[in-house]
């Protein structure tokens, strides 16, 4: 059974950092895609950063500069560094695999920027 375990939300100040992280568990996981995602109250859930197995990354405009997504496929954990957050990403965090089957979700991870 496919399992995605965020961590790491909180509340921060703007100009501020968080790192979160999603262990998963029950597939191979070097041989798979990992994205975040995040949803903010009323909007859709939007694509913030991707890294293939091949560890290529990609990332939303919004975040480019700001955010680095990065995978240890040692400890089965794919990462989130957020740097220089606004107040516009305070949104709920989900992490994201597919592993043909459709997709799978973490239970996600609040992350509020505020003063």
């Amino acid at each position: 059974q496919v399992q995605l375990v965020e961590s790491g939300g909180g509340l921060v100040q703007p100009g501020g950092s968080l790192r979160l992280s999603c262990a998963a568990s029950g597939f191979i996981f070097r041989l798979y895609g990992l994205a975040w995602y995040r949803q903010a109250p009323g909007k859709e859930r939007e694509l913030v950063a991707s890294i293939t197995s091949g560890f290529a990354t990609n990332y939303a405009d919004s975040v480019k500069g700001r955010f680095t997504i990065s995978r240890d496929n040692a400890k089965i954990t794919v990462y989130l560094q957020m740097n220089s957050l606004k107040p516009e990403d305070t949104a709920v965090y989900y992490c994201h695999t597919n592993l043909g089957l459709g997709p799978n979700w973490g239970q996600g991870t609040q992350v509020t920027v505020s003063s």
